[in-house]
């Protein structure tokens, strides 16, 4: 199994999302993060939040398990983000998803399931370590960095996070609000020693007299 894509679902929970964040200066993040979680069909969606933060990305990830009845977690630093994280979630009339207080990657560890959706904000010290402990999902997942444009993500990499069994299918940087940079992890296909079952091993030979590449399976 892997993730595939729904554009009925991503397309409904778009439209809520436009409908309830219209107003916020971050909508067209909310509107697309929102779009690709439902689309997605994620089950276990997680995303990290600072204080003071803007809540738009949070209710369109509300909105998105809301569609396909997936679990929606949100990790704080603290007992004063959480309170204010419940409450501002409240005041846009959703219900407040599971909130984890602490390190984000001992948050992390300590969940239930793989993931399939993840939304980091950049502007949090040490933002990657999260990515590095992160369990996802047997189908793949969809990692996220917002905020993208903040100095603290300038060097940042997703090969350097991700571990070696993590199969990028594709990456990309969007100039959406103050930047997105996305990353597909493809579905786990692959044995414990890192290479794909029932495949054989790739051998490159050169011939050294006419200087051609010859590529062999084993």
């Amino acid at each position: 199994m892997k993730l595939v894509w729904s554009p009925e679902t991503a397309s409904k929970a778009y439209l809520d999302t436009v409908k309830t964040c219209e107003l916020s200066n971050e909508s067209s993040v909310a509107e697309m993060i929102s779009a690709m979680a439902a689309g997605w069909n994620a089950r276990l969606i997680v995303e990290t939040w600072t204080k003071g933060g803007v809540m738009a990305t949070s209710i369109g990830l509300a909105i998105a398990s809301h569609h396909t009845g997936g679990k929606h977690v949100c990790i704080v630093a603290d007992e004063a983000s959480r309170m204010e994280y419940i409450e501002a979630m409240e005041k846009a009339g959703k219900s407040p998803p599971q909130v984890i207080v602490g390190e984000p990657e001992e948050a992390a560890e300590g969940l239930e399931g793989g993931i399939d959706f993840m939304v980091v904000d950049c502007r949090q010290s040490e933002f990657a370590r999260i990515f590095k402990v992160a369990k996802l999902g047997e189908r793949g997942a969809v990692l996220i960095c917002k905020n993208a444009f903040s100095k603290l993500a300038s060097d940042f990499r997703w090969n350097s996070v991700l571990d070696a069994k993590s199969r990028i299918v594709r990456s990309v940087f969007l100039p959406v609000g103050n930047g997105l940079d996305i990353a597909h992890v493809g579905a786990k296909s692959e044995n414990s020693s890192g290479t794909r079952k029932g495949a054989g091993r790739w051998i490159k030979h050169i011939n050294r007299e006419t200087g051609e590449e010859f590529v062999i399976r084993k």
